[in-house]
């Protein structure tokens, strides 16, 4: 066997992480059959979906951020503001980003992380379940990563 010395650097570099994406999609689609037929497809990217509740003075009073890749949806923010928590007002903005995700994207699943303070069960009652937890991420907090089939 043959050891090679390396020298080991950190630090924050574009040119690098560029090339390391590079260098690291190429693995992948030699390895995956199926992210290759997605390259250069409409699917391929990624796309944003935002849904916006805003109050009869134009105030935001809720929003839902994330995008579709593939045959997802990613939901990477659901907020509502506290005056309008419990009204129904965040099922609605889920469900308008599921219904545009299935319907106009062809989605066919959704997914998302929540924290244990924040709504694990609130995603439960709207058909999600639990597909990974992760303690003490961050220390002292649960994450769970959910899912949910759609349509």
């Amino acid at each position: 066997m043959v050891w090679r010395m390396f020298r080991i650097e950190a630090g924050v570099d574009k040119e690098r992480r560029d090339l390391l994406r590079s260098r690291l999609r190429e693995t992948n689609n030699a390895a995956s059959p199926a992210l290759a037929a997605l390259r250069g497809t409409p699917e391929e990217r990624q796309v944003p979906l935002h849904v916006w509740a805003l109050g009869e003075t134009g105030d935001l009073a809720g929003g839902l951020v994330g995008h579709t890749w593939t045959a997802w949806l990613h939901i990477t923010y659901l907020w509502v503001d506290a005056v309008h928590r419990g009204t129904g007002l965040g099922s609605q903005l889920l469900a308008e980003a599921e219904r545009i995700a299935a319907a106009d994207r062809a989605c066919t699943a959704a997914r998302l992380e929540t924290w244990d303070f924040q709504a694990p069960e609130f995603y439960k009652k709207q058909g999600y379940e639990v597909a990974g937890v992760i303690p003490d991420y961050p220390p002292g907090i649960t994450e769970y990563i959910l899912t949910k089939r759609l349509g």
